[in-house]
C-alpha cells in the first residue's frame, strides 16, 4: 500500500466495544458513541453490533447517526439558531442546551412540535482536572454551561436531564472529583430530574483505567437515586488505540546539531492534537523518545540516534520530536505512528493542498480493505 496511509484494525475496534459493553452492562450506564472524535462510518456497522446510540453537536453529526448508526441522537451545541433548530428538534431525540437564555428561546417551538424529545441543560461544576486549556470546558471563563447560582431556585419546566462536561482522557479518580463538585453546587436538583449525563472523556479502555472504581461510582449514583437514568459519551474510549497512520521518510536534514526526517505525511494536516495538546505518538520502529535542543551534541548515553519528525508541508512549526532510532533513518524507511484514529481523520485539513492520506480497514481475517482513496478532486471540491 502507497504511503501515507491510515489503518484501523477490526480486532481492537472489538477489544474496546466488548470492554464498553461489558462496563455498561456492570455500572447500569448507558454509553453512546461522540462523532467529534471518530466520524469514519464506514465501521459503523462494526460499532452498530454493540451501540446504536450517539450525541452529535452539529447537524452533520446528527445526520450521521441517522443514516448509519441509529436514531437515538443526544445533542448539543453551544448555540442553536433559528434555522437549524427545527432540525435537531425533527432529528433528535435529546437536546440538550448551554444555557437558560437558548431554552428559553426554543422553548415554545418544542412545546408546539408533535415530536417528543428529552430537553436538558449543560451545567459547569467548575472544577478543573485537565491540565491543558484548550481541552479544559471548565476553564475560568468558560463559555459551557449555566453555573449553580442561576439555579439555585431550581430548573425551568420542561427541563428532563442535566448534562456537564469536564474531563478529556482522564480516569475514574478525576471523575470522582467533578462528580463531587457537581454534587456540591447541583445536588438538589437530582431528585427533579430524569436523566444525567456527564459527558465525554472518561478512557475506560486505556490499560490502566480503573474500571472496578468506575463502576462503584455508578452503583452509588443509582443507589442514592434510583430514578436517573445516568450516560456518557466517551470520544477517545471507542477509538483508542485502534488505528495507525503508516508514512514513508522522504529526506534527511540537519541543522544546529538537529537532525530531522522528513516524512510524506504533515502534522499540521493530518496530525493536528500533535500540535494542539500536544502529545507525541509512538513509533513502532523507535526505540524511545529524547529530547534534543539546537546546539547539542548527541548524548552518547542515548541508546540509538535521535531524530525529529518534519510535516511536509510549508508551516515552520510542522514538526514533532524528538525520538531515537537503533539505525540511521534514510530515505524510503517506513515508519508507523501508532493511535491515529481518534482524534485525527475528523481534524484533518488540505492545508497547502498536500493530500490526504488513503484509509484502509483491517478485517479480522483477511487483506485490508480501502475503505477511501482522496484525489485533487477533493481538495478542489471543497471550495467548488
Amino acid at each position: 500500500m502507497d504511503t501515507p496511509y491510515y489503518i484501523v484494525y477490526e480486532d481492537r475496534l472489538r477489544r474496546n466495544m466488548d470492554k464498553l459493553s461489558d462496563v455498561a452492562a456492570k455500572a447500569d450506564v448507558k454509553i453512546i458513541m461522540a462523532f467529534k472524535a471518530n466520524a469514519l462510518w464506514k465501521s459503523f456497522p462494526i460499532i452498530a453490533e454493540y451501540f446504536t446510540s450517539s450525541t452529535a453537536s452539529s447537524l452533520n453529526e446528527m445526520k450521521l447517526s441517522l443514516e448509519f448508526l441509529g436514531n437515538d441522537v443526544h445533542s448539543y451545541c453551544p448555540v442553536y439558531t433559528e434555522r437549524t433548530f427545527p432540525e435537531f428538534l425533527a432529528g433528535s431525540s435529546h437536546i440538550t442546551f448551554n444555557s437558560l437564555a437558548q431554552y428559553s428561546k426554543f422553548r415554545l417551538l418544542i412545546e408546539s412540535s408533535e415530536k417528543s424529545v428529552s430537553i436538558g441543560l449543560r451545567v459547569n461544576p467548575h472544577c478543573s482536572v485537565i491540565d491543558t486549556d484548550i481541552y479544559n470546558p471548565c476553564v475560568a471563563g468558560s463559555r459551557f454551561g449555566e453555573s449553580a447560582a442561576a439555579l439555585a431556585d431550581g430548573l425551568p419546566d420542561g427541563i428532563e436531564g442535566l448534562h456537564f462536561h469536564a474531563l478529556c482522557e482522564s480516569d475514574s479518580h478525576d471523575l470522582e472529583k467533578v462528580l463531587m463538585a457537581f454534587r456540591n453546587q447541583f445536588g438538589h436538583l437530582l431528585p427533579h430530574i430524569k436523566w444525567l449525563n456527564m459527558g465525554g472523556g472518561h478512557l475506560i479502555t486505556r490499560k490502566d483505567y480503573d474500571t472496578d472504581h468506575f463502576i462503584k461510582l455508578m452503583r452509588e449514583l443509582h443507589d442514592e437515586y434510583p430514578h436517573l437514568e445516568l450516560i456518557i459519551e466517551p470520544g477517545s474510549a471507542f477509538t483508542w488505540q485502534t488505528g495507525d497512520l503508516v508514512t514513508e521518510v522522504l529526506d534527511v536534514v540537519e541543522d544546529a546539531g538537529i537532525r530531522t526526517a522528513i516524512i510524506d505525511a504533515s502534522f499540521a494536516c493530518h496530525m493536528p492534537d500533535c500540535l494542539e495538546m500536544p502529545y507525541q505518538p509512538e513509533i513502532a520502529e523507535a526505540v524511545g523518545r529524547c529530547h534534543v535542543t539546537a546546539g547539542d551534541n548527541a548524548p552518547s548515553s542515548l541508546p540509538g540516534i535521535p531524530y525529529r519528525l518534519g510535516g511536509n508541508s510549508c508551516l515552520s512549526g510542522d514538526f514533532v520530536g524528538d525520538w531515537y532510532f537503533d539505525r540511521p533513518l534514510k530515505p524510503g524507511d517506513r515508519l508507523t505512528l501508532k493511535d491515529m484514529n481518534h482524534y485525527t481523520t475528523v481534524k484533518t485539513n488540505m492545508f497547502n493542498g498536500i493530500q490526504h492520506p488513503a484509509i484502509w480497514l483491517q478485517p479480522c481475517q483477511g487483506s485490508p480493505v480501502l475503505l477511501r482513496e482522496f484525489s485533487y478532486v477533493d481538495y478542489r471540491s471543497r471550495m467548488d
